[in-house]
C-alpha cells in the first residue's frame, strides 16, 4: 500500500493559497520585510521561524490585515488583499494571551464569535458542540476561563478561532505560556486539530522544536527575508547556510579550505597537520575556497581507539560532559583549540559512564555525515 505523501509545493499544478508577491514593508528607515516572494498551500502548516525582529510576526500581521505592504502583493484564494479589512478576510488569528472573555463561559467564549455573525441559533449550538468535541473540551462547557488550566484554555482560544471556519488560521506563538511538557503534548494536539478540519494553519514561533514538530515546512527567516523553506527533515538534514544549521538544533562548524577529491567529494583542511575533512557534497566548491563543515552532534561516534577503516577519525580530549537523561553530551577540544560536541544514547539503565573529564578519545563520522556549507 503506498501512501500519498502531502507535498502541495512540488505539484506545479497546485495553485497557492497564499502568494507574497514581492513583498516590503517599512517603518521609516526600518525594513521589517524585504522584497518577499512565498508561497503558503491549502492544508500545510507553515512555521515561520526566526530570531526576534526578523519579520515573521510582520508577515503574520500583514496576512491578517492589520499591516499594509509597503510595495508587493499578498493574495489569498487568488484575491488580492489590499482593499480587504481585517474582519471581512476568511483569516483567523490567535494570539499568545488567547483573549479569553473572564466573565464568558467556555461555551460562551466559542459562540461569540458566531453570533456576532449574526448565525442562526441553531446552527451556532451545533458549531459550538462540534468544536468542543473537536477540543476534548465538552466537560468544562460552562466553567469560566480561568476555571479551567493553560492548556485547556489554549484548546478553547483554538476552538473559537476555528467556530467560524476560516480558510486560514494564524497562531502567534501560541503555546508560549504553557509549561514545556504540556507545550509537547499540546503540539501533538494542534497537529491533530489541523488533520481533522483541512484548515491551512500558520504559525509563529521561535521555538525551533515545536516549529519542527508541528510544521509540514519551516520558514527560516533573518532580517526580513526567508533563508530558507523547507521540510523539518530537509531544513535539518540539508541545511543551506551556516546560519540555518546553527539555528536549527545543535552543530559543530568547522572552518576550512576545499580541494576537490572525485566528482562530489570534497577534502576540507581544518587544522594545520591534521588529516582533512572528507566529505560529499552536491555544492560546487572551487579550489582552496574557504567552506563550513555542519555537523550534527548525534551524528559522531566517540571512542576509546581510532576505529578501523572510518573515513574521518579525529583524536581529543573531553572537557566537560552533560547528563541529559537520555543522551549525554560530550564536548571535546580537538587540536588547534576546535570544541567539538558529540552524543552518545545513554541505552543502559545506570550504565557506568565510559568516559570521563580529561579522558582522550577518537571521534569519528561517515563521508556523508557533515554539510558542506559556503556559507
Amino acid at each position: 500500500m503506498t501512501v500519498d505523501v502531502f507535498a502541495p509545493w512540488e505539484d506545479p499544478t497546485e495553485k497557492p493559497l497564499i502568494q507574497f508577491k514581492g513583498v516590503t514593508k517599512r517603518y521609516g528607515s526600518f525594513t521589517a520585510i524585504d522584497n518577499l516572494t512565498q508561497d503558503i498551500y491549502t492544508r500545510e502548516f507553515f512555521a515561520l521561524l526566526g530570531p526576534s525582529g526578523c519579520g515573521k510576526t510582520t508577515m503574520m500581521r500583514m496576512l491578517a490585515g492589520f499591516e499594509t505592504p509597503t510595495e508587493g502583493q499578498i493574495l489569498i484564494a487568488g484575491q488580492d488583499m489590499a482593499a480587504v479589512p481585517p474582519n471581512e478576510r476568511a483569516v483567523n488569528m490567535m494570539f499568545q494571551s488567547y483573549a479569553l472573555f473572564p466573565h464568558l463561559s467556555i461555551w460562551d467564549n466559542i459562540a461569540f464569535g458566531l453570533r456576532r455573525m449574526k448565525m442562526p441559533k441553531a446552527q451556532i449550538e451545533e458549531r459550538v458542540e462540534e468544536m468542543l468535541r473537536l477540543t476534548r473540551m465538552t466537560q468544562f462547557a460552562r466553567r469560566k476561563p480561568h476555571q479551567v488550566s493553560g492548556g485547556q484554555r489554549q484548546r478553547v482560544a483554538l476552538a473559537r478561532s476555528l467556530a467560524r471556519a476560516p480558510k486560514l488560521l494564524l497562531l502567534d506563538e501560541p503555546l508560549g505560556a504553557l509549561d514545556k511538557k504540556l507545550r509537547e503534548e499540546t503540539q501533538f494536539e494542534l497537529m491533530d486539530i489541523q488533520e481533522k478540519t483541512g484548515t491551512t494553519f500558520v504559525i509563529v514561533t521561535h521555538d525551533q522544536e515545536e516549529a519542527m514538530t508541528v510544521a509540514s515546512r519551516v520558514a527560516v527567516m533573518d532580517h526580513g527575508k526567508i533563508i530558507q523553506v523547507a521540510t523539518p527533515p530537509k531544513i535539518y538534514e540539508e541545511p543551506n547556510s551556516v546560519y540555518v544549521a546553527d539555528f536549527i538544533g545543535d552543530v559543530n562548524i568547522i572552518e576550512g579550505a576545499a580541494h576537490k577529491t572525485s566528482e562530489d567529494g570534497y577534502d576540507i583542511h581544518w587544522a594545520e597537520g591534521q588529516e582533512p575533512i572528507h566529505a560529499k557534497t552536491t555544492t560546487v566548491l572551487s579550489e582552496g575556497q574557504k567552506a563550513f563543515v555542519a555537523l550534527r552532534p548525534e551524528k559522531i561516534s566517540i571512542g576509546e581507539e581510532k576505529p578501523e577503516g572510518a573515513v574521518n577519525a579525529v583524536k581529543g580530549k573531553i572537557i566537560d560532559i552533560g547528563y541529559l537523561g537520555n543522551i549525554s553530551t560530550y564536548h571535546v577540544e580537538l587540536p588547534g583549540g576546535v570544541m567539538v560536541k558529540a552524543q552518545a544514547t545513554n541505552t543502559r539503565r545506570l550504565s557506568r559512564r565510559n568516559f570521563t573529564w580529561e579522558d582522550e578519545v577518537w571521534l569519528s563520522w561517515t563521508l556523508t555525515a557533515a554539510s558542506v556549507l559556503e556559507r
